[in-house]
């Protein structure tokens, strides 16, 4: 069976004079990020770190977030990150379930992962005096350790790395998934539809915990000896520009909600992005008027996709130079998809059902979760997504929401995103978001609208009943002054419902 190390394919393919890492405290070089790497390794192991154990971060984006991972990844141990951010019940919630064997923290965290009972702490930017019994200065543990470390040949079917669901139904799950998957990720997408090569520099919106985010900025960009943009504080449409304008970026990888408040920004107009080559949307359903209005500020083309923890990352996606707004784009190569229906027939181009996604990076399966393993990934390499689909006959894909979003208004299902695309054509209409309420048993669709000029939920009600049949409409539409968000960046729909 084949075995490789993944840090010898990622981080080894640059010079070691070339930047790999661009900080706030200035540039890190390949060679300078590969010795604090193999630092990072050692300190693992003099820990107890083993092969197949878990490291779990939950540190803030920098240079020992990444050191770690890969020093983690050369010794065949398995790594997982969570946000900074979290309340003290959901690290607990994560250590129990993870039992790491070590967890990289920062003073942002440390506090609550305390209180959460975590133990074994290797501790970033943090006073040498201020530790307790368990816990490892990270300058001092590291610093000590030899800058050589020969990487751990791993199988490609062996575990590597843990990516965490959302959480929108349920608890957080880990997907368990293989060395294999980053290799042939990289291949496929990153190489094969954003073509990503030793020029580009990668300058993310969401944070390294999420894995979009991790493998467009400190994973993909090092297999071509390109670089990649790490900053350690909240993204925010001032931050992204000033990161820009100081960095020059080639690539900005983004989501729509970060989009939406980059185009509200009051200086919007007045930014140069002509340094952008492109810029990626994942990790929620990009609306054709958001992307039409994107075009008309900026003029930076959007390359529009689809992924899942479940299949590492994204394996639907517009092509640059072949992007059809308000479409998925087309398949990544390397993956097969089937559009089925309730009965798991595959259904004709046009018609909407489940999407079906078969590919090498498609994780074995989630941790301690049999039924729900079962239920998802349906056969070997092949995930049974909740994305709701239509294929036209030009092989381009459109989203029309999620299996457990859907709404049965009338005995009729109701996509909400239907409605939130109608809604965000009006002139007033800044972001919204549909989700389901019970009324005297029945559900119905309300409408949660931030508006940028002054406009009446009647007025708005009148809109979408003017465009949209009449079951369609909300039946209460409600002005907010902005909508909650999840660690990743997302409209967080579950807060809004509940």
């Amino acid at each position: 069976m084949e075995s490789f190390n993944i840090t010898t394919r990622f981080l080894g393919a640059g010079r070691a004079d070339a930047t790999a890492l661009i900080t706030r405290a200035g540039p890190i070089s390949y060679g300078e990020l590969r010795s604090l790497a193999a630092r990072a390794g050692n300190a693992l192991r003099a820990l107890g770190v083993r092969r197949g154990d878990r490291v779990l971060i939950a540190a803030g984006d920098g240079p020992e977030f990444v050191a770690t991972w890969y020093g983690a990844q050369q010794i065949g141990a398995i790594t997982a990150e969570v946000y900074t951010y979290l309340r003290p019940k959901d690290y607990r919630y994560f250590v129990d379930y993870t039992k790491p064997k070590v967890v990289l923290a920062d003073p942002a965290v440390l506090d609550n992962l305390r209180a959460a009972g975590a133990s074994d702490l290797l501790v970033t930017g943090y006073p040498r005096g201020g530790l307790r019994a368990g816990e490892h200065h990270f300058d001092t543990l590291v610093g000590a350790q030899s800058d050589r470390l020969d990487p751990v040949p791993v199988a490609a079917d062996d575990p590597a790395i843990w990516k965490f669901t959302t959480g929108s139904t349920g608890a957080p799950r880990a997907c368990v998934l293989p060395a294999r998957s980053p290799h042939r990720s990289f291949e496929w997408y990153a190489r094969g539809v954003l073509g990503i090569g030793e020029d580009d520099v990668v300058l993310p919106v969401p944070k390294l915990f999420f894995g979009y985010a991790r493998d467009l900025a400190a994973l993909f960009p090092f297999g071509a000896g390109a670089a990649g943009v790490v900053f350690p504080e909240r993204s925010r449409a001032e931050t992204i520009f000033e990161l820009i304008a100081e960095h020059r970026p080639t690539i900005l990888v983004n989501v729509p909600t970060m989009m939406s408040a980059m185009l509200a920004h009051p200086d919007a107009a007045r930014q140069d992005l002509s340094c952008l080559r492109l810029c990626t949307s994942a990790g929620e359903p990009l609306p054709p008027e958001l992307h039409r209005r994107w075009l008309d500020t900026f003029g930076v083309e959007v390359v529009d996709g689809i992924g899942s923890s479940e299949a590492y990352h994204i394996y639907l996606s517009n092509r640059p130079g072949r992007v059809r707004p308000g479409t998925l784009g087309e398949l990544v190569p390397g993956y097969r998809a089937r559009v089925l229906d309730e009965g798991g027939a595959e259904v004709p181009d046009g018609e909407v059902g489940r999407l079906e996604i078969t590919g090498d990076t498609v994780a074995a399966e989630y941790w301690q979760e049999p039924v729900k393993t079962a239920r998802t990934f349906v056969r070997e390499r092949t995930v049974l997504s909740g994305d709701l689909v239509s294929r036209d006959a030009d092989g381009f894909y459109r989203f029309h929401g999620r299996a457990d979003d859907l709404l049965k208004v009338g005995g009729v299902w109701i996509a909400p995103a239907e409605i939130e695309n109608c809604l965000l054509t009006h002139h007033a209409v800044r972001e919204c978001v549909v989700v389901g309420e019970q009324a005297g048993g029945l559900s119905r669709p309300r409408a949660y609208v931030v508006a940028t000029s002054p406009v009446s939920a009647e007025e708005l009600k009148a809109y979408v009943r003017g465009r949209l049949a009449p079951h369609k409409f909300p039946r209460e539409i409600t002005l907010v002054p902005s909508l909650p968000q999840t660690a990743n960046g997302k409209v967080d729909r579950r807060a809004l419902a509940a």
